[in-house]
């Protein structure tokens, strides 16, 4: 029996998706090799990845000013590589902190830029809002303006895209890509992390715009410059193929659902019903306030912390793993992706439910 596996990332996969991978693990349709083998110049790659570039362009509603590129590596390397590739003759670029995550981001920038930060969500209890846009104050020509539109670690989420008219909008959108539609077109810049919602680690998706691609600095290693992976369709270097394939498989699954609009509704209702348990009881507190909740990441704290361990033990019983909040910021947290079904999140708010009652 399968556990519901609330991981923050690598996180739980559609089991439909599971099962296809595994059925494919030795020969793809017939070809007589799997795709770990392949040759990702071939043919059989060749259909896999482009395939891949097609569904989410759908998927994401990405126009044709925008680029999809396939890259190796995770979040902490696609936030790296972003000043190295968009500052361009500038010196500055603004930073929206809400977490840990745009923290992250701010310092890589200082390495190369004046890193300015616009605005901030940080209170006396932590992060645990998204400023406004009308709160934003920007420096003079910034060369973009960066924000995690959801904090995996502090569980903010921002809802809209703001139009910065002609400011290009740097979006890490690596914990919440594809569990609602995006606004694409608003953004000169979006990546994400595949190891949440898209697939496993090791692949980064970049969406940028194509008038940004001749900003990056002289430094920037050529297999990390966004304008050299766009020229060779993400062939610059071997990219992760099996990454790419399994990413595929998410794409596909998706569209099988219903697109983006069907999963968002799955996931509103998800979330609701956890946040209105935790709302609803004395036991459990949210810090994040309401109009600024994940509803990808649940971080939420027992009001007796020194039961965490016999809480995280008894969920473990019930096949409810990984909810131990991160060490930064202590607590719990539910991460309820994509692949986490409706009755996982049951599964759990009954469990909170007798916790509570057996402990009162």
């Amino acid at each position: 029996m399968r556990a519901f596996n609330f991981s923050a990332g690598p996180a739980a996969l559609p089991e439909e998706v599971l099962q296809q991978a595994a059925d494919e693990m030795l020969d793809w349709h017939g070809c007589g090799m799997g795709v770990m083998e392949m040759s990702h110049r071939g043919r059989e790659f060749s259909s896999i990845h482009e395939r891949a570039l097609l569904d989410l362009r759908e998927l994401l509603a990405v126009p044709a000013s925008h680029q999809i590129l396939f890259l190796q590596g995770g979040g902490l390397g696609a936030n790296a590589i972003v000043p190295m590739n968009l500052l361009g003759s500038r010196s500055s670029a603004d930073f929206v902190l809400t977490g840990a995550w745009t923290q992250k981001s701010y310092h890589e920038a200082k390495k190369y830029c004046s890193a300015h930060i616009a605005a901030s969500g940080k209170t006396n209890a932590g992060f645990t809002r998204m400023p406004a846009v009308s709160e934003w104050q920007l420096c003079d020509d910034p060369a973009y303006v960066h924000v995690c539109s959801n904090e995996t670690i502090d569980g903010v989420e921002m809802f809209e895209f703001p139009d910065l008219g002609n400011v290009p909008l740097v979006v890490d959108a690596s914990s919440h890509i594809l569990s609602r539609p995006m606004d694409v077109a608003k953004c000169g810049a979006l990546f994400a992390g595949a190891q949440k919602n898209i697939g496993i680690a090791g692949l980064t998706i970049v969406i940028v715009r194509e008038d940004l691609l001749d900003r990056s600095l002289a430094i920037c290693p050529s297999a990390f410059e966004w304008k050299t992976i766009a020229a060779n369709n993400s062939m610059y270097n071997t990219p992760p193929t099996y990454a790419i394939y399994v990413a595929g498989l998410v794409f596909q699954w998706l569209k099988r659902q219903g697109g983006l609009t069907a999963i968002e509704a799955r996931n509103i209702e998800k979330a609701t019903l956890l946040y209105d348990f935790i709302d609803g009881s004395d036991f459990y507190s949210s810090k994040v306030e309401r109009g600024s909740r994940s509803r990808m990441n649940v971080p939420f704290f027992l009001a007796d912390e020194s039961r965490n361990d016999d809480f995280l033990a008894g969920a473990n019983a019930r096949g409810l793993l990984q909810l131990k909040g991160h060490r930064s910021v202590g607590g719990m947290r539910a991460s309820i992706y994509n692949a986490v079904p409706l009755d996982g999140v049951k599964a759990l708010v009954e469990y909170m439910k007798e916790f509570e009652q057996r402990r009162a």
